[in-house]
């Protein structure tokens, strides 16, 4: 076996390299300290501070180890003299103008800056130059204050290449440089925040934490997002109030940003919690009877896998139905999947997203649904070179710079555009014969006609892919909510059987691939004694308003959530609850436990969940990125009897058609009461949608769809085409397991 592995020396220490990697890379992964200052991991480097140079034997001058692979045999000094007398330098020059004496500025106590000050002993200014007028901009979250910048770019760095806006540029101009808007005079980005993040000093800052708090005052609480389903860790720092309050408040989200990502949902939508100050007994007596006497359990997916086990075993001993639409239909797609791959489990993941040079996305607008999806798409294109192609009925200007191809179908024709493709990459598979039977019998100028998709798009992305080697196709809740759901599961099962493509099936909400391993799910009906869980019901138990009883929001709670990844991570309370729990209402119908984190060991082993106390459960990131939170589920085998269907008739949505898709920092009720996160409840729509609709820009509108009818503003949107309206669901009541395509009326209301 040939060894590809590159040996030399740090320090004296041997160690070796592979391919690619930098000396600052393999110093880090050996323990060895090089300074840095506008280094990080998750980026190209930056290359400005040179703060990272070291020597190497036989060659002259300093070496960047940022941006260096090192070459067989080569030793490498990290600390001499000289190097101290550089990085001092360095630092001198970094201090030009900057107070060494920094209380007042909210990086104060975690400041790069001020801790490289430190370490190089710089207590005097030895240069200075004059100061220059530089007032704060103002950038709605995140404000900008010149006179601080150190120009590491590691802001713009971020911002092009892992969450894909490139809203942020340098402006060149010597000691005068500044970080400058890219697209006009103000920011325009999807605020994810990542820039504060990565910021090493105080110039970029949350304009609602700022002032406000001292790094050295706030207590870290590591948990997991419980906003979409990407599990992004994430650490809620907290304090007092006040003295008159006995609680602690979240003052800001912070992330381990060196490795990891995080939106601006999680960064800014954290003020979701739950204020009770004391237990109704009263309401807590109402709700036992509900659940004694109800028929069923509704309940959404915003919830633990600790919760979903306890209305499990409601449901054994009281024999109630449990209604979940949303993770039933993603357990049958699931259980569809399974009967062709033999397994539980899809095998992709976001790391193996990032790792690709091919990805496929269909049956879903990505970058509002999962942004931790979008981050790691963008990754891989602006890393690896990756060649993604983006399947929807609609364009999205958040994936322009990350697709390298979009393909537009009609809307309801997923599964025969899935079976186009599945044409294409199992050409040559060694299929059996009634499956390759099934791709013989295919119509495909049918299915090309009807969908849209002409065999000239399909063979440019397979030409496209000619030379890759790592592949990843991602398919969407479009595609689980669909009529053909099971049929199309089964086609994209047996293109991860038969193809190099791992496969990554996006959940809708936090937890509801959880969900879906744990509980027993009946058919949601339309029947009136239903206790509802954070969810609809004759009687509601929920942390949100109008609740017949109040229970604690998701970062009000321990217990354990199912990634995308299909990891089971941990999730810690960051504020208290005064109120009563599911597990105290479960105690007093005789399904008694401690606490509810007592059943994070008992959950589902047959669904892959292991045996392991929440105690146990690991919750950081190792010094080098490893992702060392909860735990993989194990695979589990099954059983191998599902065939494929013919494709059934490809429908027509003509008309003025919704997509029910949330604007960027919005997912669910709980970022609907966040009070940083903007609230568009718009209808938006291009001009040719308008047309159609007979409607203006402005006007108050009656959107009716199925058996609902609802008010909104219409505001046209010049960034979208065609005859599709994007329709939000943050601010309603929405059946999260519904196609989220409608066909619809629209009038414009007439006010007298």
């Amino acid at each position: 076996m040939i060894n590809n592995m590159i040996q030399f020396k740090i320090d004296g220490i041997s160690v070796e390299a592979k391919k690619g990697e930098t000396i600052l890379n393999v110093a880090r992964k050996n323990g060895i300290y090089i300074p840095t200052m506008c280094y990080i991991s998750k980026t190209t480097p930056c290359a400005s501070c040179r703060m990272c140079v070291v020597e190497a034997k036989g060659v002259e001058g300093f070496v960047l180890s940022c941006n260096t692979p090192p070459t067989q045999g080569i030793e490498i000094t990290t600390n001499t003299k000289e190097l101290e007398l550089e990085r001092t330098n360095i630092m001198k020059l970094y201090d030009v103008n900057h107070p060494l004496e920094c209380g007042v500025c909210d990086k104060s106590g975690e400041c790069d800056l001020q801790n490289k000050t430190l370490e190089f002993n710089v207590s005097t200014q030895n240069f200075s130059t004059r100061e220059q007028h530089r007032p704060v901009e103002h950038w709605g979250l995140i404000n900008y204050d010149p006179a601080l910048c150190i120009m590491c770019e590691k802001c713009v760095h971020v911002c092009n290449e892992v969450i894909g806006d490139d809203a942020i540029d340098v402006k060149f101009g010597g000691y005068s440089s500044t970080i400058i808007p890219k697209k006009g005079d103000t920011l325009d980005c999807t605020f994810c925040g990542e820039c504060i993040a990565v910021c090493p000093v105080g110039a970029l800052v949350s304009s609602n934490f700022q002032y406000s708090a001292n790094a050295w005052e706030l207590t870290r609480i590591p948990a997991t997002c419980a906003h979409c389903s990407g599990g992004c860790a994430l650490e809620y720092e907290t304090r007092h109030v006040g003295i008159s309050n006995r609680d602690d408040s979240i003052y800001r989200v912070k992330n381990n940003f060196e490795f990891a990502s995080l939106c601006g949902a999680g960064r800014f939508g954290y003020d979701f919690d739950n204020k009770v100050d004391e237990k109704d007994e009263k309401a807590f007596t109402k709700a036992v009877a509900a659940i004694k006497s109800t028929k069923a359990i509704r309940f959404s997916s915003m919830i633990t896998n600790e919760e979903a086990h306890i209305l499990q075993l409601l449901k054994e001993k009281l024999g109630v139905k449990l209604f979940n639409e949303d993770a039933r239909k993603f357990k049958e797609f699931m259980n569809a999947y399974s009967s062709i791959s033999g397994k539980k489990h899809h095998s992709g993941s976001l790391d193996a997203i990032k790792q690709a040079d091919a990805v496929i996305i269909l049956g879903s607008r990505i970058s509002t649904d999962n942004p931790a999806l979008r981050y790691a798409l963008t990754t891989a294109a602006k890393h690896n070179g990756a060649k993604i192609v983006y399947a929807h009925p609609m364009e999205d200007a958040l994936m322009q710079n990350t697709a390298t191809q979009f393909m537009k179908y009609e809307v309801g024709t997923e599964e025969g555009v899935l079976a186009l493709l599945a044409n294409a990459i199992l050409n040559d598979a060694d299929l059996s014969e009634h499956e390759r039977g099934f791709f013989d019998a295919l119509d495909l100028g049918y299915l090309e006609a009807e969908s849209n998709i002409g065999d000239e798009e399909i063979a440019l992305m397979m030409k496209s892919f000619v030379r890759c080697k790592n592949y990843v196709l991602v398919i969407g809740n479009d595609l689980i909510a669909h009529e053909r759901a099971l049929n199309i599961a089964k086609l994209a099962a047996i293109i991860e059987k038969y193809s190099t493509f791992s496969l990554v099936v996006v959940p809708n909400e936090v937890n509801t691939l959880g969900v879906s391993l744990i509980a027993d799910l009946d058919t949601d009906e339309d029947i009136n004694d239903v206790v509802g869980y954070n969810a609809k019901g004759n009687f509601l138990i929920s942390s949100l308003k109008f609740a017949n009883l109040a229970v604690g929001s998701l970062n009000q709670q321990e217990g354990t959530f199912v990634s995308i990844d299909n990891r089971v991570l941990p999730t810690n309370v960051a504020v208290p609850f005064h109120g009563y729990t599911l597990n105290d209402i479960a105690s007093a119908c005789g399904i008694i436990s401690e606490n509810t984190i007592d059943y994070t060991s008992k959950l589902n082993a047959e669904s892959g969940f292991k045996s392991v106390d929440f105690d146990s459960l690991e919750n950081f990131l190792s010094p080098t990125g490893d992702d060392l939170r909860g735990y993989l589920l194990n695979e589990v085998e099954c059983k191998m009897d599902g065939t494929l269907e013919n494709v059934g008739d490809l429908p027509e949505f003509n008309g003025t058609v919704i997509y029910h898709s949330n604007p960027v920092l919005q997912f669910n009720a709980y970022t609907n009461i966040a009070k940083q996160l903007d609230k568009d409840t718009t209808l938006r729509g291009s001009a040719q949608f308008a047309q159609a609709a007979k409607i203006s820009d402005g006007d108050r509108i009656e959107i009716s769809f199925g058996s609902r009818t609802i008010q909104r503003n219409f505001k046209l949107d010049n960034e979208l085409k065609g005859t599709i309206a994007l329709n939000p669901i943050f601010d309603d009541v929405a059946d999260a397991s519904k196609y989220k395509f409608e066909k619809s009326k629209i009038v414009r209301v007439v006010h007298e």
